[in-house]
């Protein structure tokens, strides 16, 4: 990646600042940053220690080492959560006033209009209610919960079935689980799916389940509102959050198996509930729209530039820059200036 950029870009000229996204860009990021004296932002998705639970391995160790360097070397570290600028300042000993909270977003209007490419009865009885799962199949993101509580949940709900999407390493132990609890059945992998069957499947679900052990934000619940699904979400990280109990959807004890069976029961005998959570939900979207989170952004760029200019290290002149121009008008708007305290 570092020789690409030094290779297509002669020099600094029509930058302002470098922004990278999480460990696999950091030497690279940091690389243009010194040999340009450009102002680096880094946004941290997620760390090393919180996916797996601290560092157990020389792997894991070097990732942290390497994510602990690039919010170093940052003028300014973008998180998606206040979970996870807790877990940054924690782990990395970031400061707090270097740290900024800019969530995910969703484009409700994708969800808006679904075209059937599939058929439900593929996939379920017509008398049949759906539980949907999606996410990457990995041990954080908790599927194993759901499955443990499944049996409770087709006990007291008989016509149900759960359909969990996505693909990832810990697939095959999910079905040995679902075949250990004598649900597999009952139990539908569909592997990998496309955005255009991901909204379908919330379109028929009665509840979307988010039982997650870590999850520093969880745009799959916003993913749900868009398309006016009922949600269940375990209460942590991001994801606890974004959902507000009994307002737009139901929390869950993360990792708890009986507290998640509660709640997928509760909305499974009591539609009226889920949709007036749904709806609830619904309107909270204009808070995660792109727009106005690619506004908070561009006030961040502009920030940085200016707090840059200022220091001996920077090595550009203080010139209307390319981030001026484009700011002021030349992007039809579609990064609004956020207002400032």
């Amino acid at each position: 990646l570092l020789e690409l950029v030094m290779g297509r870009f002669q020099g600094p000229e029509g930058f302002d600042l470098v922004h990278a996204h999480d460990w696999l860009v950091a030497y690279a990021a940091r690389a243009v940053k010194h040999a340009w004296r450009l102002p680096l932002v880094a946004t941290i998705h997620a760390t090393e220690y919180g996916r797996n639970n601290g560092l157990h391995n020389s792997l894991q160790r070097h990732i942290s080492d390497v994510e602990w360097w690039l919010a170093y070397e940052a003028w300014r570290v973008i998180c998606c959560s206040r979970y996870m600028e807790g877990e940054v300042r924690r782990v990395f000993q970031v400061p707090a006033d270097k740290i900024v909270v800019i969530p995910n977003g969703v484009e409700r209007q994708r969800f808006a209009v679904v075209h059937e490419t599939i058929r439900r009865d593929d996939y379920a009885a017509p008398d049949e209610d759906i539980v949907f799962c999606a996410g990457r199949l990995v041990r954080e993101k908790g599927v194993q919960v759901l499955l443990a509580a499944a049996s409770r949940i087709f006990a007291a709900h008989p016509r149900t079935k759960l359909i969990i999407a996505g693909s990832g390493p810990y697939e095959p132990e999910l079905r040995r689980l679902a075949a250990h609890l004598n649900i597999a059945h009952r139990v539908y992998f569909t592997g990998h799916i496309d955005e255009i069957r991901l909204k379908q499947f919330l379109r028929w679900a009665a509840v979307a389940v988010y039982p997650s052990l870590y999850e520093p934000f969880g745009i799959v619940a916003l993913e749900a509102w868009a398309a006016g699904t009922p949600v269940v979400a375990a209460d942590t990280g991001g994801l606890g959050e974004i959902v507000r109990h009994g307002e737009d959807g139901l929390k869950c004890y993360p990792g708890n198996a009986d507290s998640l069976a509660e709640m997928v029961i509760t909305l499974l005998h009591h539609p009226d509930l889920g949709r007036r959570l749904a709806g609830q939900a619904h309107r909270r979207l204009a808070e995660f729209d792109w727009r106005v989170l690619a506004g908070r952004t561009a006030e961040v760029y502009r920030q940085v530039v200016r707090e840059s200019r200022k220091a001996a290290w920077h090595g550009r002149g203080r010139g209307r820059s390319p981030l001026d121009r484009l700011l002021a008008g030349r992007n039809g708007g579609y990064w609004p200036r956020a207002e400032t305290s």
